[in-house]
């Protein structure tokens, strides 16, 4: 037990070969042993080597049928496997063996949102939330995104599970003075590539580094995925650091080592990002930005980046962080990609007529209440169709059911898989409405609507993540797109529905905005931001040679 107990402390510090060694080392002493074996599942995992973690938790599970733990972990390897039921099921064994564990619970709660099977959700999220509510467990903050919290919620979940992570860490010594030259930047996520996160930075990455007094360092925690969009981010920038495989000590000493002024935290807790690299404070200022949309809730973050719309003041006693507001929206894309001619409507199953309304964000989102609202627009424009994004597991199936459910037809519904994204951008031009979902809405999606001439009808909300899409259609000009009921969302959505003329007119909008306004001006953002960055660098400066006289 004490070589599978070093296991885990070397997979917390994300050292998996380490914690391999040691959960081998445990089989070696206790064959067959359940807890060991898990281990080495897990480390598997964590390696990338998912076929084989697969087999070693199932024989872990199989070996112990009712620990709660085991199942969890090959669930979470399911999930990355494409056995979306499979996973579902682990998860739901789980909670039953332990119903009272919130944690348990808020997977459970995630992965069915995701396969859009709806059963239990009210009480599955009432545990999670009154969990954390009374500060009871550390669930994944961005999973609690989806739920219908509260932003004073939402900064109680980011800060139980910075607590977890802190307890674990050691920071390292202070930095020394700074010694002159380009300000050095520093960027770290797990998606530079063809990910969301390469999509919307790499024509800003290219415009910044124009700029010669900025000095442009990436901290890939991905492997190169040969994209285009990966090779001209490794082009744009001044060094590629390949550090997915190293342990999080060793990726903070990387960043040291690199002289980083400001370090931006491209992930936060969205999963598959390195939380501990910031807790050992590698770089003098640390910065959350544009990955994940709520507060991080961590003392290692010193400051939020964002915009006087996605996080209005009235937001800001909910967030760990200062708040440092750009001066347009603060999410750049990609202004360089082309959109290719679309493809006929009978070759993406579309009909030949009729208002193409489209929702493509992840199954997640598509929540009752969201689909429900779009159900009630779809009866009142006849002839229309919802065009969705492909879900996984049995996802198109229970959609479909749920849509008969609510007196549509179930032929209504169009699927799309997942495409590349010149093709995903070829098929936008097709969708006549963009309809949004609540309480978190769409971020690189809506970008990618308007970028293809499709607009974006959405309902603000209370947090940072229900108001991305109406900060991208305020700095477009187009407010009028931003409702603030339910009711207006389905009045607005069958108005322009049923009057082809005004649908049109809207249309022509978005292209003349997406020209005429600054929402699309990489050269102007990269200027914007480093303005920013150059006065947060003077002020924390200023601030640490305050503290040290």
């Amino acid at each position: 037990m004490a070589w599978t107990a070093l296991a885990d402390t070397e997979f917390d510090a994300g050292d998996a070969a380490a914690g391999l060694r040691a959960a081998r080392r445990a089989l070696q002493l206790a064959p067959g042993h359940p807890e060991p074996l898990a281990r080495l599942g897990r480390g598997q995992w964590m390696q990338g080597k998912l076929a084989e973690a697969a087999a070693s938790l199932g024989e872990a599970a199989r070996r112990a049928p009712r620990h709660p733990g085991i199942a969890v972990w090959l669930a979470h390897v399911l999930e990355d496997t494409g056995d979306a039921e499979a996973a579902s099921d682990c998860y739901a064994r789980a909670h039953a063996l332990l119903p009272g564990h919130p944690q348990i619970a808020a997977y459970l709660l995630a992965w069915r949102r995701r396969l859009c099977d709806w059963r239990g959700l009210d009480a599955l999220g009432h545990q999670v939330r009154s969990a954390v509510r009374a500060g009871q467990a550390a669930v994944e903050p961005f999973a609690f995104l989806s739920e219908d919290s509260t932003a004073a919620e939402q900064l109680a979940c980011a800060r139980l599970r910075a607590s977890a992570v802190a307890a674990r860490v050691r920071p390292l010594p202070p930095p020394g003075p700074r010694t002159g030259g380009p300000l050095r930047l520093g960027f770290m996520s797990n998606g530079f590539g063809a990910h969301p996160t390469g999509l919307l930075t790499v024509a800003f990455f290219e415009a910044l580094a124009a700029h010669a007094d900025m000095e442009i360092h990436l901290f890939a925690l991905n492997r190169p995925d040969g994209s285009a969009v990966g090779r001209r981010l490794q082009h744009a920038v001044a060094r590629w650091h390949d550090v997915g495989a190293l342990p999080s000590s060793e990726i903070a000493g990387r960043i040291r080592s690199a002289a980083v002024d400001v370090l931006f935290d491209l992930r936060g807790w969205g999963g598959g990002g390195r939380p501990e690299v910031l807790a050992m404070r590698p770089a003098p200022l640390q910065v959350n930005w544009l990955a994940y949309p709520g507060t991080s809730g961590a003392p290692w973050i010193d400051c939020i980046l964002a915009d006087d719309v996605v996080l209005p003041q009235a937001l800001e006693p909910h967030f760990s962080e200062a708040v440092v507001r750009l001066p347009r929206c603060f999410q750049p894309s990609d202004t360089r990609r082309a959109i290719p001619p679309a493809p006929a409507r009978k070759d993406c199953g579309l009909p030949a007529h009729g208002v193409v309304f489209c929702c493509f964000n992840n199954s997640y989102k598509l929540n009752p209440a969201s689909f429900s609202r779009h159900m009630a627009v779809l009866r009142q424009v006849p002839g229309s169709v919802l065009w969705l994004l492909s879900g996984p597991g049995d996802a198109n199936r229970r959609l479909r059911t749920a849509a008969a459910e609510a007196g549509v037809d179930p032929d209504r519904l169009v699927f799309m898989p997942k495409q590349p994204q010149a093709e995903y951008l070829a098929r936008l031009q097709l969708a006549d409405l963009f309809l949004d979902c609540n309480p978190y809405n769409a971020h690189t999606t809506a970008s990618d609507a308007l970028w293809a001439g499709c607009p974006v009808l959405t309902r603000p909300g209370q947090t940072f993540a229900g108001r991305v899409a109406a900060s991208l259609n305020h700095h477009l000009g187009l407010d009028d797109m931003n409702v603030a009921t339910d009711e207006l969302f389905i009045e607005r959505a069958v108005a322009l529905g049923n009057d082809p003329a005004a649908l049109a007119a809207l249309r022509r909008r978005v292209g003349r905005q997406r020209d005429e306004s600054g929402l699309f001006d990489m050269e102007g953002f990269a200027a914007d931001f480093r303005d920013v960055v150059l006065r947060l660098q003077r002020e924390s400066a200023a601030g640490r040679g305050s503290a040290s006289g």
